[in-house]
């Protein structure tokens, strides 16, 4: 990503927050045969100090990434929103995207059978928990195993990240203050990050 001072997020502890409200993630693998790309839920290990991740790859995927062979970049993309400059001073002609996004870096390491089960059972758990009457694989234990061998887990270690939050902090209150008015009814999302950013206490 472009190297903005301004709007650097240095802090694990605010990556770990973006992926735990943005959990759908892009996995990119530079492999023998080109770039590839896929897209998987991930879940942040809560227990563990550094950022690490797990998620799983459906057969085939994990053979066209080479899974396991060499890093790999993960792209968690927070909320993002188009900012027009109709809504700044008059003269200011630029329009810009404001986003909070994370680049991620780390060589995978490939589960167990047994391993995959228990973080895929965690992803539903995770992703269920909230849907009334939601559902868990322990309901069907012996036809979820089954299914769960079309797929390979993965935990990463997060050797090393590049992230941004870029939240209009090149300009004045006022239009910050405008700027979040008009995206607040169509993306409340983009428009809290704004406001953390521009609370004195709070801050990226």
């Amino acid at each position: 990503m472009r190297h903005t001072p301004a709007y650097l997020m240095t802090d694990p502890d605010e990556v770990k927050r973006l992926i735990r409200n943005s959990p759908w993630a892009t996995f990119v693998s530079a492999t023998s045969n080109g770039l590839v790309a896929s897209h998987y839920p991930v879940l942040l290990e809560e227990d563990r100090d550094e950022i690490t991740i797990v998620s799983h790859f459906g057969r085939p995927d994990d053979a066209l990434h080479e899974l396991g062979s060499h890093e790999i970049l993960v792209i968690i993309q927070g909320p993002h929103d188009y900012v027009s400059p109709s809504w700044y001073a008059p003269g200011d002609l630029v329009p810009t995207w404001n986003h909070v996004t994370a680049h991620l870096y780390g060589t995978p390491e490939i589960l167990t059978d047994d391993e995959n089960y228990e973080v895929l059972t965690r992803l539903t758990d995770h992703f269920e928990q909230h849907h009334p009457g939601g559902r868990h694989l322990s309901e069907d234990e012996q036809g979820t195993r089954r299914i769960a061998k079309g797929t390979v887990g993965l935990r990463m270690h997060v050797e090393r990240f590049d992230a941004r939050a870029k939240l209009s902090q090149n300009k004045q209150p006022n239009i910050v203050q405008n700027v979040i008015a008009h995206l607040a009814e169509r993306n409340p999302a983009i428009t809290e990050e704004m406001r953390r950013t521009h609370t004195p206490s709070a801050g990226i």
